[in-house]
């Protein structure tokens, strides 16, 4: 072999054999990829996070009468019912849940204790009406182990797997600090045990595009309807209260009206603009950020729900809840995903904040319609960009952080609503406005959304006009479409 040829193989192997030793370096002391959120891998944070779904087993029932003829078809043995010794207080209406047999064929396996143990199937089961009605069967998706039922909400109840060697439950132990095992109760500082919420409440079911009821009547007889749109456009484009905007039409064009009125007419037009600002195709892009926001209803806090289109910025979803739970954000997102038809497009993002009700509200999507509504949370935790993550997606959470500052800015003069009717007719006014009557910086001081007919107008309470004008059309529609 030539000489060179061998002392280049030689450096060759060197210089692999110095490569291997630097990737186990790099390896063991230099991450490739930095994790999705650095603290969120920590055990302190395991409770926001959301456990996939359960592994879901019908229980089969068989019929106690088809399976004692089999036995005696089989084995030529009579299954025959109890002879009692002494009074049996098992319930009349009590059946086995796995064949159905009554009570003539049931024991009480443990004396005073509910146990019932079946003479046709051999079977155990409790006497209580929950165990006997669930014929379903939830198992943890690590171990396999039956869940336990074990508190109840208001919407949901919780199912936990309690096996000790549950491998996800031995995972999540190993991470807890040493100090807090030695601690009485120390490991219930955090979630180890899997987790899932079945929900009692279908918020799919719900109808989030009924018709207004109790609405005013728009014929007027004191005042025209054109002071109806200056109302609107002094409590909603201008942010002035009902107090100020019934003193402005007084000093400004001599109108004596009153607060209340201003109210009234606010009520009524959001009642009829919702439906045609709900119903509108936004054609939204496949990146969607959401966030909540607080506010006051006499003095109790209450929730305004966001969902964007990062791109156009159009407010796709709204809700107005007093509670911060994951129902009212499966309501907002089914108002925006409408936009969306029968599937979320390919590449579909959505950004919000490290809140689990996200999360768990994109789990119930993807178990009511399967794969055509399976997308993930990108979750921009915290206020610095401490992970790669939030630095790639912080722009995004500021477009509706910046969203819920200008909402602010008209929320604050009304110092918080009397009533939840009234935050709703607020909100809905105020995101007709933002949708297709506000000038936008980010459009060329242009609005988000061009309906031509409005563009034949020249003043803002005109466009309001007509805004309700629209709102009336579609109201037809659905009516029509009902019957």
């Amino acid at each position: 072999m030539n000489p060179i040829i061998h002392y280049l193989l030689i450096q060759n192997q060197y210089l692999l054999k110095i490569i291997s030793y630097l990737l186990n370096f790099i390896c063991k002391y230099i991450p490739l990829k930095q994790w999705i959120h650095d603290d969120s891998h920590s055990p302190k944070y395991q409770k926001f996070k959301v456990d996939e779904p359960p592994l879901i087993l019908n229980r089969e029932v068989w019929y106690y009468k088809d399976f004692i003829k089999y036995i005696k078809w089989r084995y030529d043995y009579d299954i025959k019912p109890i002879k009692r010794r002494s009074a049996c207080d098992i319930p009349d209406d009590l059946i086995c849940p796995y064949c159905n047999a009554p009570k003539d064929f049931l024991y009480k396996n443990n004396g005073s204790h509910n146990q019932i143990l079946c003479k046709v199937c051999s079977r155990l089961s409790q006497s209580d009406a929950h165990a006997f009605a669930d014929k379903v069967i939830l198992r943890c998706p690590h171990c396999s182990h039956s869940l336990v039922h074990k508190k109840d909400r208001k919407h949901f109840v919780i199912h936990k797997c309690i096996n000790p060697k549950c491998p996800y439950y031995m995972h999540n132990l190993k991470k807890v600090d040493k100090k807090h095992l030695s601690e009485p109760y120390g490991k219930n500082k955090y979630k180890l045990h899997y987790i899932y919420r079945e929900f009692t409440v279908d918020f799919f079911k719900m109808d989030i595009s009924s018709l207004p009821k109790n609405a005013s009547s728009l014929q007027f007889s004191r005042h025209s309807s054109y002071i109806m749109s200056l109302c609107l456009t002094m409590h909603v484009n201008l942010g002035l209260s009902l107090r100020k905007t019934a003193q402005a039409l007084k000093d400004l064009y001599n109108i004596s009206i009153s607060h209340q009125q201003v109210a009234n007419y606010a009520r009524t037009a959001a009642l009829v603009i919702k439906p045609f600002v709900d119903g509108y195709d936004y054609a939204p892009s496949p990146t969607i950020t959401a966030d909540e926001t607080y506010i006051k209803v006499r003095g109790v806090k209450g929730y305004v729900w966001f969902i964007m289109d990062a791109v156009k910025r159009s407010i796709l979803g709204y809700q107005v809840s007093d509670n911060r739970g994951v129902g009212p954000c499966i309501l907002a997102m089914r108002m925006a995903f409408r936009n969306f038809k029968d599937k979320l497009p390919d590449g579909f993002k959505f950004i919000a904040d490290g809140f689990s009700a996200y999360p768990l509200a994109a789990q119930q999507f993807f178990i009511k319609y399967g794969e055509k509504f399976k997308f993930d949370i990108t979750q921009v935790i915290g206020l610095t960009n401490d992970d790669e993550v939030s630095k790639e997606f912080r722009p995004y959470k500021q477009i509706v952080e910046r969203l819920n500052r200008t909402f602010k800015a008209s929320y604050r003069v009304s110092c918080g609503y009397d009533n939840f009717e009234g935050a709703n007719y607020n909100v809905a006014l105020w995101v007709a406005y933002y949708n297709f009557l506000r000038p936008h910086s980010i459009n060329n001081y242009r609005v988000l959304n061009k309906v031509d007919i409005l563009d034949t107008a020249d003043t803002m309470p005109d466009k309001w006009l007509l805004l309700i004008y629209l709102g009336q059309k579609t109201i037809l529609n659905l009516q029509n479409q009902t019957a």
